[in-house]
């Protein structure tokens, strides 16, 4: 091949063919020949300088590389359950915030969250999340029990409960009142390996604590066709809540019936079917 039939590499000097637009040794671009006029134009350059015609577009030969198609990111794995979900929620919080310094508010939610955790945890439940004047609690997870309905709602009263000599130390201090909205419902949901819960469940009990009164604890049809006869409950009849689609029948829970009032202590219902490490 004569020198004539070659293009020199500007980079390293080789000697290509004519029709190649990039260097066969170093993957330099190579000079642009006008097919109209055959004048060798530098590389980048759009017009020819001899003729003027548009010169054809090559692409840099270096440059970032083409982005691989990366896997898609792995669902993680899950466990399908039944989950009693109980949101509790302080009553008029806004305007107790407005009342208080930032760190007397601070200290309120914490004794307030602290009251909260010590009657859950009597029964055996499990505060998912605190939302500052709000709290997301488990029965069923991550340790399950036939009986975490019923543990969900006694947990629910014991809240109540808890607040009387919480109050009274507020009162002795000239500190607000504080009063409590709970709600209920047992559902199924998908739990995955990291602890994070997939289902309305979580939904529907904190919209039933919305329309709970304030001190009372107020429960779906559905657990409370799981607890029929432990508790004395005034039906609600069924009610449009906002974000559910279908209407929920809800009960309001006071006491255990007569019947289920000689069962043993909170304590006890924990001691009898928890595992030693959960009661420390």
């Amino acid at each position: 091949m004569g020198a004539k039939d070659t293009l020199r590499c500007p980079s390293c000097g080789y000697a290509n063919r004519l029709d190649r637009r990039f260097c066969a040794e170093c993957g330099a671009a190579l000079a642009a020949s006008c097919a109209a006029c055959g004048v060798a134009n530098e590389p980048g350059e759009k017009f020819c300088g001899g003729c003027g015609a548009r010169l054809p577009t090559v692409a840099p030969a270096t440059g970032a590389p083409t982005p691989m198609p990366q896997p898609e990111a792995a669902v993680p794995a899950g466990e399908r359950r039944q989950l009693t979900v109980l949101f509790c929620d302080l009553v008029g919080s806004t305007p107790l915030s407005q009342q208080l310094d930032a760190e007397e508010w601070r200290d309120l939610i914490a004794q307030y969250q602290q009251a909260v955790a010590g009657a859950v945890a009597r029964f055996g439940g499990h505060v998912a999340r605190k939302l500052g004047d709000g709290l997301l609690i488990y029965f069923g997870w991550p340790t399950a029990r036939e009986d975490d309905p019923e543990r969900a709602i006694r947990a629910g009263l014991a809240i109540v409960d808890a607040l009387g000599p919480l109050n009274a130390t507020l009162a002795a201090g000239d500190g607000p009142r504080l009063a409590v909205r709970i709600g209920l419902h047992t559902g199924p949901v998908l739990i995955a390996d990291d602890g994070e819960v997939f289902g309305e469940t979580p939904n529907v009990a904190a919209r039933v604590q919305g329309a709970a009164e304030r001190d009372t604890v107020v429960i779906t049809a559905a657990t409370q066709r799981l607890v029929a006869g432990m508790f004395v409950v005034e039906d609600r009849r069924p009610q449009k809540l906002k974000g559910v689609r279908e209407a929920v029948t809800l009960y309001r829970g006071s006491t255990a019936s007569r019947r289920h009032r000689g069962r043993p202590s909170a304590r006890d219902l924990v001691e009898a079917k928890a595992p030693p490490d959960e009661l420390t």
